[in-house]
């Protein structure tokens, strides 16, 4: 029987043990997450300088993309190199006050990605069904009314998680099943009653993706009803719209999956439940910048002139 220190001694250290079954094929794993690393980090590097340098893409609709491409370039710095060294080198030590910044950077860049989704709806209702007022609510000072609020809930709810999370006391067990600090996964260690985190993290997931995405499903409902009574005036428009609702059906699987596979009964592994945690945030970093590439007109001409402006310079 497993012994456990006296309950008012509280573990201040903690092992990601993350895909640790797979023993000695660890390091092997580390290629295809390194491989995924590099590819959002010079997808989203790309879109983030064709935005910045280009005139003809400083429009809000672009500058959004922009803030995705920020988003999806930071979100996996937090956690990707730390597992690349802990399967690699077997460095899987965290203190409890990195473990609690990590995961608030990991959730605040999560919910951020939702809330830019949330801004690219209404970018595009305005331009669909409002086009006479587009200007007079997407200018900084109008639309600022809309960034406030859904920041400081960001802010709000994430920082009264990783509070409270780090107010646990951790006198069980030290050892996380997971390749970096999720909320779930270290709650689970906690000694005494968890429930009002528990609470706090369904509460976030209503209030921030869950919201959002019924916002998001709204607004495009009438965007699409609009389109449908004004005919073929919106077509081009309508296109972007559904490149939208192709990266926010991707980036809502994983997450859901992600969120799910901790709190329901499930014949997940711990394995698969750390690979679907963690490709909740590489893949979208990684298929997003490709999608808006290649379905975005105007961000598609102006890398192909990149390229094709790479390609005479003198060798």
């Amino acid at each position: 029987m497993q012994d456990f220190p006296p309950q008012n001694i509280s573990f201040s250290t903690f092992k990601l043990n993350g895909f640790l079954a797979l023993g000695e094929w660890r390091p092997i794993l580390s290629m295809p997450y390194f491989l995924m690393f590099l590819l959002s980090t010079i997808s989203n590097s790309i879109i983030i300088y064709l935005i910045v340098s280009q005139k003809t893409l400083h429009s809000p609709m672009y500058v959004l993309i922009g803030f995705m491409g920020v988003v999806d370039l930071c979100w996996p710095i937090f956690f990707v190199p730390s597992l690349l060294l802990n399967l690699l080198f077997d460095w899987n030590g965290i203190s409890l006050m990195s473990c609690l910044i990590q995961m608030f950077f990991i959730q605040i860049f999560g919910a951020f990605q939702s809330t830019v989704l949330v801004w690219m709806a209404l970018d595009r209702f305005f331009a669909i069904c409002r086009p006479l007022y587009y200007h007079k609510h997407m200018e900084f000072h109008s639309f600022l009314k809309f960034i406030i609020v859904p920041v400081a809930r960001n802010l709000f709810l994430n920082i009264i998680m990783i509070y409270l999370a780090g107010k646990l006391n951790f006198c069980r067990i030290n050892e996380i099943d997971h390749c970096f600090c999720e909320h779930m996964g270290l709650v689970q260690l906690a000694c005494g009653d968890t429930s009002i985190n528990n609470l706090i993290g369904l509460v976030s997931a209503f209030l921030i993706p869950t919201s959002d995405f019924l916002f998001i499903t709204a607004s495009y409902i009438i965007i699409f009803a609009s389109v449908l009574k004004s005919g073929k005036a919106h077509l081009k428009a309508i296109n972007t719209c559904i490149t939208h609702i192709i990266v926010m059906t991707v980036n809502l699987a994983f997450a859901l999956i992600a969120f799910m596979s901790y709190r329901i009964r499930n014949n997940f592994s711990p394995n698969i439940r750390v690979f679907l945690s963690t490709m909740y945030i590489l893949f979208p970093s990684c298929f997003n910048p490709i999608i808006y590439g290649v379905r975005t007109t105007e961000i598609r001409n102006q890398f192909l002139k990149l390229f094709n402006h790479l390609k005479v310079l003198p060798q």
